[in-house]
């Protein structure tokens, strides 16, 4: 059974009450001294507790997404984000490739023409040599004779880190509200390409072209974007493209946006900071590249380099968020530049989780709508 499970968790939950009535029970006859009873004592504290903790690590990790698998868990998946060879004899079947479709969770959604339809899809990039996987959401225009000549815009959408493309959809439901922003006409149906900026697993490398490593900023500003127009009716003209993302997500959103306004016409940061962090997860992104280290840090961009055009947003709250004073210092900065625009989405209270960000996802998309083209 996998990680996430509903049958895991019911059996984690189970077996945890189980444990603290027996523990409940038992305990007046470990009462007395000696080690024996002090060893039983010790050994159902530990057990009681080693379950609750797994209980409520699973219930999190069902809610947030944080992990996909027992491999991913345990830092042994490696099957997606290898660098791979493409030569003379390299792949053929080009770069992207569809491994299944499921409906839209929405009334009709048994009906592509009616509610879309989510694509599991293997991206492979020629310019980075990355793969790695998304689920691509197509509305139900997509599908609908009238408009089987048209192109329509397109979102990347980043999760967190470490997080999984499947909590896009299951969790903070971003087709879901594309689907009926665009049926109230508040938004133009858009395509979602739906993945986790992590591209070479377990490593963390918050979208940077790593020295010697991982060429993540590569795969999404060129890699990603070629794929997907390879395959689907996404716009092809400046000014079709988007991203949004959360946390890592929403640094990534920002950073490609703000190094590739050519590629992306707007960029929203839900809940996210302004510099690449080194630590265990990323390992050493730069090294000793200072004109990378800058470039990875959004503040520096807005002092020392020309502004992009471009249409940023960003969220914050003020009870809750860490990021909140950076987030004002990053939109005061924004404006002194001209040539990009800046908005905002600011709470009065909110936590750094899927509940304030499912918040913020409405209004965000309308925001994304109204920032691109669709030819």
């Amino acid at each position: 059974m996998g990680l996430t499970s509903n049958k895991v968790l019911v059996l984690a939950v189970t077996f945890a009450v189980l444990l603290f009535v027996g523990t409940v029970w038992i305990w007046p006859r470990l009462a007395r001294r000696g080690w024996l009873p002090v060893s039983g004592r010790v050994g159902l504290l530990f057990a009681t507790q080693l379950a609750l903790f797994a209980s409520v690590g699973l219930a999190s990790n069902q809610a947030f997404g944080f992990y996909a698998s027992w491999a991913d868990l345990f830092g042994q998946e490696n099957e997606q984000g290898l660098v791979i060879d493409h030569g003379a004899g390299g792949a053929t079947g080009g770069p992207l490739q569809v491994l299944g479709t499921q409906p839209v969770s929405v009334s009709g959604g048994s009906r592509k023409e009616l509610g879309g339809q989510i694509q599991k899809v293997d991206i492979t990039g020629g310019a980075s040599h990355l793969t790695s996987q998304a689920y691509v959401y197509l509305p139900p225009e997509y599908f609908q004779p009238q408009y089987r000549t048209r192109t329509f815009p397109a979102a990347v959408v980043l999760t967190g880190y470490p997080g999984t493309a499947e909590a896009l959809y299951k969790g903070l439901k971003f087709p879901q509200t594309a689907h009926d922003l665009a049926k109230e006409g508040k938004a133009q149906p858009m395509i979602l390409v739906m993945l986790r900026p992590t591209v070479a697993p377990p490593r963390d490398t918050e979208c940077v072209d790593v020295p010697r490593g991982p060429q993540s900023e590569s795969f999404f500003a060129k890699d990603l974007p070629e794929a997907v127009l390879s395959h689907y009716r996404a716009g092809r003209k400046p000014g079709s493209w988007g991203i949004i993302g959360d946390s890592t997500g929403g640094y990534c959103a920002l950073k490609l946006a703000m190094h590739h306004p050519e590629v992306y016409a707007a960029g929203a940061g839900l809940s996210p900071y302004y510099k690449a962090p080194i630590d265990p997860t990323t390992g050493d992104l730069f090294r000793g590249n200072k004109d990378l280290q800058n470039r990875s840090d959004l503040f520096w961009c807005l002092k020392n380099l020309p502004a992009p055009d471009t249409s940023l947003l960003v969220t914050s709250s003020k009870v809750g968020e860490h990021n909140y004073k950076s987030t004002l210092k990053f939109i005061d900065e924004v404006q002194a530049k001209n040539r990009t625009r800046i908005s905002s989405i600011i709470l009065d209270s909110g936590g750094h989780n899927f509940n304030t960000w499912r918040r913020e996802i409405p209004a965000a998309l309308q925001w994304m709508s109204t920032r691109l083209s669709d030819r």
